[in-house]
């Protein structure tokens, strides 16, 4: 786990904000770049539906999503929410969650995310890889919230 203070968390600039509201976007309308869809989850303050591009991942035939940027607004509000919406395009996916907290799961699920996404969202792993030791996963996972995402329909 961290010994952080606060709970990791790496703020989108604003070119990075562009960015994700292009690919938001582009899921919208049915453009999937690399797997990547629109992730939905009812704000815990507003109760407004708050949307952002998401890289899902297949892991040992389960679904996961993973926080590249840490504890995220995303992340908290999914915890208060249980659960939220994948849509590319007309397709939209509900689902449940159950949020990882062992470790040595969570470190297997993030090097396999890593191998697939890490050309992506490396940088936000300081300097941990999909090449990295599971001890260094593991001292990782912490930082990294990791949900296992079960489809309603």
């Amino acid at each position: 786990m961290s010994s952080r203070p606060t709970p990791y968390y790496v703020q989108a600039g604003a070119l990075e904000t562009r960015f994700n509201s292009l690919f938001g976007k582009l899921a919208r309308l049915g453009i999937s770049l690399a797997g990547t869809a629109e992730l939905s989850v009812r704000g815990r303050k507003s109760g407004e539906m708050q949307r952002i591009p998401v890289n899902p991942h297949t892991y040992e035939g389960e679904q996961y999503l993973v926080s590249a940027r840490g504890h995220s607004q995303w992340v908290r509000n999914m915890r208060v929410a249980g659960g939220g919406e994948l849509r590319v395009g007309r397709k939209v996916r509900t689902f449940t969650i159950a949020e990882l907290t062992d470790p040595v799961q969570k470190a297997a699920v993030l090097r396999a995310y890593l191998e697939k996404w890490g050309w992506e969202v490396g940088r936000f792993f300081q300097g941990v890889t999909a090449q990295s030791t599971d001890a260094e996963l593991q001292a990782a996972a912490g930082d990294h919230p990791v949900f296992r995402i079960t489809m309603s329909n």
